[in-house]
């Protein structure tokens, strides 16, 4: 009994002293922008808490606390990922030309994006009316960056990094689909905005959509033309398949909430009646956009089936369950309370558990590789530099 409490205890200070034996320094150098992609689902989770169509006990509390936590998250990993290239400048290189971790940059600012719907939710009850000068300014420094992300990593691609048609993933999107949800945010922060700053952010964020929606909608032909010629990719990559949910579900929601928007905004101009146009045409395109995403969302759920009989191993890719099903329930939720069909509320409903359901069991998974320390792995490092 004695020797396997000591085994259990030699094993908790092993873990436990993670840090102290690879130093803050090695964690910083190792560090990645796959961790974002946590901000991503704990943040679309607080968002679809509060648009659930059901009634949930102290919904607005739950949600301001998970929005407050994904705040604080989003926070310690800028200044981790800034403080990784502040003092090993000689890791950006091989970050932007690794043909997978590139692809995460994208987790960005679509990490950045819920904090600024929240801020836009909360804030003014929190922090007063300087909390919608503060959401405007953080949405334009999204786009900024979904924008440069979204030009930099094909750019990297094109020039610099080496793919073929065989390893091409999901994870392909991350990059383009950038832009589109920061556009999804424009619907939601454009009301609380006076109306020339709220006119300017609709047309970019139409703007934003049409940079990616078609870009990402090219990737989900290649990846359909890879999957059929190469079959499916190896376990570890398993989460990818549930991506190609995400610029349909945010692509939806685009339409949807720009469309609802942009009436009101543009009323007495003279694109009063493009506006109103606008509205219904968003209205179509997202009830098309939901429809097409049916067919990946049945595939998803197929493709995990299957790999979990073959055996999953978690890792920080995992989280790839949780943001596109949450923006999918998202559009799904949207389009009910815009045609009060009532299969769009159960649907949406169900949808929300599953997020809910992925969200538990990788926070578990991920707190739980922290602690153990093997999710602080960079594998652009683990390469040698292209000549």
């Amino acid at each position: 009994m004695n020797i396997l409490a000591q085994s259990k205890k030699h094993t908790l200070s092993r873990h436990g002293a993670f840090l102290l034996r690879r130093g803050y320094s090695e964690m910083i150098r190792q560090f990645t922008p796959n961790w974002f992609a946590m901000t991503m689902g704990t943040g679309i989770l607080f968002l679809i808490l509060l648009a659930v169509p059901v009634e949930i006990p102290a919904r607005r509390q739950i949600a301001m606390t998970l929005w407050t936590v994904d705040s604080m998250l989003f926070c310690c990993f800028a200044v981790l990922f800034a403080a990784r290239f502040i003092r090993f400048p000689q890791t950006i290189q091989p970050l932007l030309d690794h043909p997978v971790q590139s692809m995460f940059l994208g987790t960005i600012p679509m990490g950045l994006v819920p904090i600024v719907n929240g801020l836009a939710i909360f804030g003014p009850e929190l922090f007063g009316s300087a909390a919608l000068g503060a959401a405007h300014m953080l949405w334009w420094l999204d786009a900024g960056l979904a924008l440069l992300v979204a030009c930099l990593v094909p750019y990297r691609m094109f020039t610099n990094q080496q793919h073929s048609l065989e390893q091409i993933t999901a994870i392909w999107l991350l990059p383009l689909v950038a832009p589109e949800v920061t556009a999804s945010s424009a619907g939601v922060l454009a009301p609380h905005l006076p109306q020339g700053a709220a006119q300017l952010m609709v047309a970019t964020g139409y703007v934003l959509w049409a940079i990616s929606v078609p870009l990402a909608f090219s990737i989900l032909t290649i990846l359909f033309l890879r999957l059929a010629l190469h079959k499916l990719p190896h376990r570890d990559m398993a989460a990818s398949s549930w991506l190609t949910l995400g610029p349909i579900g945010t692509g939806s929601l685009g339409m949807l909430v720009l469309g609802q928007t942009a009436p009101a905004l543009f009323a007495g101009t003279p694109l009063a009646q493009a506006a109103t146009a606008a509205r219904d045409f968003g209205l179509v395109v997202g009830l098309l956009l939901w429809g097409v995403g049916i067919w990946w969302l049945l595939i998803a759920a197929v493709l995990t089936v299957r790999y979990q009989r073959e055996g999953m191993t978690f890792n920080l890719g995992w989280w790839g369950f949780t943001f596109p099903i949450g923006v999918y329930a998202s559009a799904t939720i949207t389009l009910y309370r815009l045609t009060a069909f009532a299969p769009f509320a159960v649907i949406g409903t169900v949808l929300a558990l599953a997020l809910l359901g992925f969200w538990l069991l990788v926070v578990t998974r991920t707190v739980n590789g922290m602690w153990q320390g093997h999710l602080f792995h960079a594998p652009c490092l683990q390469q040698p530099k292209p000549a």
